[in-house]
């Protein structure tokens, strides 16, 4: 590693001192035959052990406790509004998240919305395969499916019923069969033991057992979702917004600048300091991709931001806490198996540079590597794991 990615310079590593509290204390005459520079005030000393560790440095961002953005929730068809849930009432798969002229609509998890009607064997697609795996979940059983690369047949669609004779330009003919489709990975097919399947959720949900799925028949979301508000009223017509909707898992919304979210990936592991002062560990869910200004207004010159969503590792660290400001520290740079004393330990010498002072010895110089929590990296041919070193903290 070159010496400006891995040490400091002194003029940084003494403004860390000053930031940091601690003293730099003042011995003389070590074995090194090296002095240390007068301490403006005496500390207490104690000894600690040099240890081997990790280090890792980062960036503190204000951030809030949370379920999220909120995001409208429509009805696919129209209708009587005749249901709603309350607000902050979580909603699972297969729990009705409203009802429509007293028809419910339950909770589907999938990642492709149904945007056709699911009417007659051989439909191939990724909307089958929602359909497919939550009444799998659901506990019905679905029978074999056909494996990626099978070629199916589908079904001849529903004639369209014809027109009275009198207005009618022509008789009207059934629908030719559909081409054949070949399965794709991720899709699934409507089969008759799945339309079967389809008909016994159906009879469970006492709707006509017609093996049909419309549009409308249920809400696809990615995972369980929490009602924010409703925005529509019992009695209202279905057709606008119903409701807004936030994930049910309680998150860290971190609004940072661009630069700062420059180095930040999915997956990298955060710490949060929680309002009571407690660290607990978190990891980066998502990083937004639409940068926008102060969307308060208040400050029209304010650098763009784009949200940063953290997850909790441990669901009960934030049990307690529907909202919450906390801090959230990113790691910028790691230190692996390195060699680490107290900041306090660390001696500014007359000639330049640092050392430390052995236990009823002299000192040491060191050179210095990462700052981190109060400690600092430190590498040098006298010191070894386990070494007792003199420190004020």
């Amino acid at each position: 590693m070159s010496p400006t990615k891995r040490f400091w310079g002194y003029g940084a590593l003494a403004l860390v001192l000053a930031g940091s509290g601690a003293a730099v204390w003042a011995t003389t005459g070590g074995r090194t035959g090296t002095n240390a520079s007068p301490a403006a005030t005496a500390q207490p000393l104690q000894t600690v052990t040099v240890v081997r560790t990790d280090l890792s440095s980062g960036k503190p961002l204000p951030g809030t406790i949370g379920y999220g953005a909120a995001r409208p929730l429509k009805a696919a068809d129209g209708g009587v509004i005749t249901w709603l849930p309350a607000v902050g009432r979580v909603i699972e798969r297969g729990r009705p998240v409203y009802r429509i002229d007293d028809r419910p609509v339950p909770l589907f998890y999938g990642e492709v919305p149904l945007y056709r009607p699911l009417d007659r064997r051989g439909l191939v697609g990724r909307d089958v395969s929602v359909i497919a795996r939550n009444l799998t979940a659901l506990g019905y059983r679905i029978g074999a499916q056909p494996r990626a690369g099978s070629v199916i047949q589908p079904a001849a669609a529903a004639p369209t019923p014809a027109l009275p004779a009198s207005t009618a330009p022509a008789p009207h003919a059934s629908a030719a069969p559909s081409a054949p489709v070949t399965v794709q990975r991720g899709e699934a097919v409507l089969t008759r033991s799945l339309i079967t399947a389809i008909k016994s959720w159906q009879r469970d949900l006492h709707r006509p057992e017609t093996g049909v799925v419309g549009r409308g028949d249920v809400v696809v979301q990615s995972g369980p979702i929490r009602v924010a508000a409703l925005t529509a009223q019992i009695g209202d017509v279905a057709g606008d917004e119903l409701m807004t909707i936030t994930g049910a898992t309680k998150v860290i919304s971190v609004p940072a600048e661009v630069g700062d979210a420059g180095t930040t990936q999915r997956g990298d592991t955060v710490e949060v300091t929680m309002p009571d002062g407690t660290s607990v560990p978190g990891r980066v869910a998502s990083i937004g991709t639409t940068a926008v200004v102060d969307p308060t207004g208040g400050d029209p010159n304010a650098a763009p931001t784009i949200t940063i969503t953290v997850a909790f590792v441990r669901a009960a660290d934030a049990a307690r806490l529907d909202s919450a400001a906390v801090e959230v520290d990113f790691v910028a740079e790691v230190r692996e198996d390195v060699l680490a004393v107290p900041v306090g330990a660390l001696l500014a010498l007359h000639e330049g540079g640092y050392a430390v002072q052995v236990s009823g010895g002299g000192l040491v110089p060191v050179t210095t590597g990462l700052i981190a929590r109060g400690m600092v990296e430190v590498e040098s041919d006298g010191l070894s794991e386990g070494t007792r070193v003199v420190t004020t903290s």
